[in-house]
């Protein structure tokens, strides 16, 4: 992120909490990841000298007052980033929607001096505050009158701030590309789809799921495409009329292609386009009736809200909450209340009503039978998803199809990545749509050089979105001592375009052979990279396919070391993570499993940082938090390796804490692939090979495609908010070609906060965010990264 140079950082050490009190609450239903969204408020508040309370049970607590609302200190929040739902409690709360039980809220508030309130719920708990917020004068008046509470209070206490972090697993509220919960509950659902997949197959059945989402499709939606399902059923986009017949033929059709099952996903509050629900139950009885199958029917029900919080969700949480607080120091009587949530990958702050208001519109809209307009107002990231989904799941009958004569090779390159199957089968699929012929390279560029090339179909990719690492095979060997025999075996298949899924040599591979473009024609074709690997040091793109994964298998690790560390009692687990020299899986994976320290390259550290930590350590045993996790990145320096640091630990710890150390290794690139990663995957590649078909066509001249241009050779990364299509020449003076990362990694500023939640005092770069902005209705044509 470059906005850092454009103007003069402005830090947060300025805003102070003093003689401020903050609340927080979590209402409505519960979500993973919203007692990590608890941790920050409570730790970021306590951190600025605030006073922070727990308001237990929800508005219920507010209400009713007495020990349901209580003064937190730093401790009070250990050891609840990893547990899902919500330690605070959740309720229903019919006395709130009264004036009398506001009352009685303000009243409590008063008396404990709290004007600043953060709560964590969905639409309606948000408006119910946004409410209270309105009415707050009026009531410490009625309160006054009333004789509760002085003159004095109604002056001291006469703003009542209010921000919200939406958590819902639904992802149904609109400013907003991913809610608390949502990430861990596609992590749940997929789990189901992975496991149900092995015993359909077994038996050649028919699988019906029910997964949450009564008026939002948004859940069925993306473990429809991130499973590959036949058929899916969501709110927002009723099938045609007909929808029965045109099920069953692509079913049997799936079938007659030899596939051995298939999976139907329905949200709970589908409907057809006379807004009549569509069941499972029914859906199932259709299938039976019409073709005989053997057909089940699985709901998933509250499987989908329990559960440990993915990485991504405790991640996004901790950043909400620490943006959350830094919005109440900086509120006044004039800012609106604001709710903070995640645009593409930059924190942002909505305006509340609006986004109520827009969430609303969605359903007025469904109600009205306007489908395509809901579609559109639920926001640039779901429609992306439906049209994806679209592309990918119903093969066009031949005929239907283009033919453009041209013919696109698909390879990986580099390490293998969970999730690089997904974005081949993406790609396989749209090129074979866009009326090319798909061409796969076995073993990357050495692979291509021997020959290993054949040609693949449609339903050659089937079921490879959930398969882990590279099943076309990966090397990391680089074009440049091939290139006569690539150039050969690119003129005897007639390639005409290439696109490229793999991590850093990917990138080195794809400059090699535009270099070589002057000696060999053949590489005068367009060319397009995919970023893919665990280290997420790809230049050009914020993320990689397959960085999520692994993120997620360490941070599964760190959560069952710290238990084991909390069970021997005054334990430090020293943990190596890959990442080449990129720091970004000890950074992340740090603010994920809540470690102490987290020790990279981009970050250089000496010995009296080595004591400094020790030293925070041995503070730490002295309280009831007797355990330590510390991560470091494998190559951050060469002289204080794993086996030193823990030598250190060990002797500067003596008598107060004892050293374990465990080295995760290679099981960081294996694993099934995350939601995340499946879902990316998919749409970035599918993007892909629609630039490629541009590509071709802008370059076909007098019966050959020839393409020399610095803006034929691509890589597509995600960049804040946005996927871009980035020249690889253009890319060179970003990259730091020794240690094989980009000069400038936006995860850098996320630095500070996993100090901060681990009680180091620090500075933070808060200059990005602060702008109210107001939630867009984006243009048709506007172009998204959000995932």
């Amino acid at each position: 992120s470059r906005s850092a140079m454009d103007h003069q950082p402005k830090f947060f050490e300025n805003l102070s909490g003093a003689g401020k009190a903050i609340a927080v609450l979590t209402s409505g239903g519960d979500a993973q990841g919203m007692n990590a969204a608890v941790r920050a408020v409570v730790r970021m508040g306590i951190y600025v000298n605030a006073k922070v309370y727990f308001i237990y049970e929800g508005y219920q607590g507010m209400v009713d007052g007495g020990d349901n609302i209580v003064e937190v200190s730093w401790e009070s929040v250990s050891s609840i980033l990893q547990v899902g739902g919500t330690v605070i409690g959740s309720a229903r709360c019919k006395p709130f929607r009264t004036r009398e039980g506001r009352l009685q809220a303000a009243l409590n508030l008063v008396q404990r001096g709290i004007t600043n309130l953060c709560v964590i719920g969905g639409d309606g708990s948000l408006t119910g505050a946004n409410l209270f917020r309105e009415e707050w004068n009026g009531l410490l008046e009625e309160l006054a009158q009333k004789g509760k509470i002085d003159a004095e209070a109604v002056k001291k206490y006469a703003y009542l701030n209010i921000v919200g972090m939406v958590g819902s697993i639904d992802n149904d509220f609109c400013g907003t590309d991913m809610t608390i919960g949502t990430d861990s509950a596609l992590h749940r659902i997929i789990e189901v789809v992975d496991a149900i997949m092995t015993t359909a197959q077994s038996h050649q059945r028919t699988f019906v799921l029910e997964v949450m989402g009564r008026h939002c499709g948004y859940l069925a939606l993306v473990s429809a495409l991130a499973c590959g399902a036949d058929w899916v059923f969501i709110p927002e986009y009723p099938p045609e009329e007909g929808w029965e017949d045109s099920m069953c033929v692509k079913l049997s059709e799936n079938r007659a292609r030899k596939k051995r099952l298939n999976i139907i996903i329905v949200a709970e509050g589908a409907i057809d386009c006379h807004n009549k629900p569509i069941t499972s139950e029914k859906v199932k009885d259709l299938v039976v009736q019409r073709l005989g199958f053997d057909t089940r029917v699985t709901i998933l029900g509250h499987v989908q809200r329990g559960g440990t919080p993915s990485a991504f969700d405790r991640i996004l949480a901790s950043r909400m909450g620490v943006e959350a607080v830094l919005a109440l120091l900086e509120a006044t009587p004039d800012t609106p209340a604001c709710v903070v949530s995640l645009s593409g990958n930059q924190a942002v702050r909505l305006p509340l009503m609006e986004c109520v208001q827009m969430t609303q519109a969605v359903q007025k809209a469904m109600d009205e039978g306007r489908f395509l307009e809901a579609v559109r107002l639920r926001g640039r990231s779901f429609e992306n998803n439906l049209n994806t989904y679209k592309l990918l799941s119903h093969k066009k009958p031949d005929a239907e199809l283009p033919k453009t004569n041209f013919n696109v090779a698909v390879l990986n390159v580099g390490a293998p990545a969970a999730g690089m199957n997904a974005a081949v089968r993406a790609a396989v699929r749209v090129g074979m749509t866009e009326g090319h012929k798909i061409f796969a390279v076995i073993d990357g560029f050495e692979g291509f050089a021997r020959g290993k090339i054949k040609e693949i179909s449609w339903g050659d990719v089937g079921g490879w979105t959930g398969q882990g690492g590279s099943i076309l095979g990966t090397k990391r060997t680089l074009p440049a001592k091939y290139l006569e025999k690539i150039a050969d075996q690119m003129r005897t298949n007639n390639i005409n375009a290439l696109m490229v899924i793999g991590g850093f040599e990917a990138y080195l591979g794809l400059l090699e052979l535009s270099a070589a473009r002057e000696k060999y024609d053949e590489f005068c074709v367009p060319m397009v990279m995919v970023p893919a690997t665990v280290s997420n040091n790809v230049p050009g793109s914020d993320f990689s396919i397959g960085a999520d994964t692994a993120l997620n298998t360490i941070t599964d690790t760190c959560d069952r070391i710290k238990q084991s560390a909390s069970g021997t009692k005054r334990r430090v687990f020293i943990i190596e993570t890959m990442g080449g020299y990129c720091g970004y899986l000890a950074n992340m994976g740090a603010l994920a499993a809540g470690a102490d320290a987290a020790y990279i390259f981009e970050e250089q550290f000496d010995i009296r940082e080595l004591q400094a930590n020790v030293e925070h350590l041995t503070e730490k045993m002295k309280t009831s938090i007797q355990r330590g996790l510390v991560l470091r990145n494998e190559n951050c320096n060469e002289n204080y390796t794993t086996d030193f640091i823990y030598q250190l630990y060990s002797e500067e710890g003596k008598g107060v804490f004892d050293c374990r150390k465990n080295v995760l290794g290679h099981m960081q690139q294996g694993g099934a692939p995350s939601p995340f990663d499946r879902n990316f995957g998919t749409k970035i590649s599918a993007k892909a090979m629609q630039w490629i078909s541009k590509k071709l066509q802008e370059t076909y001249r007098k019966g050959k495609v020839f393409a020399n241009t610095d803006d034929s050779v691509c890589l597509l990364g995600m960049r804040r908010r946005n996927l871009v299509f980035q020249p690889v020449a253009e890319l060179k003076s970003e990259t730091d070609f020794v240690h094989r990362i980009p000069k400038e990694q936006w995860w850098l500023k996320l630095r500070p906060l996993m100090k901060i939640l681990a009680k180091y005092k620090t500075s933070y770069d808060v200059s990005d965010s602060g702008q109210l902005e107001h939630v867009a209705m984006l243009p048709k044509e506007a172009e998204t990264g959000a995932i």
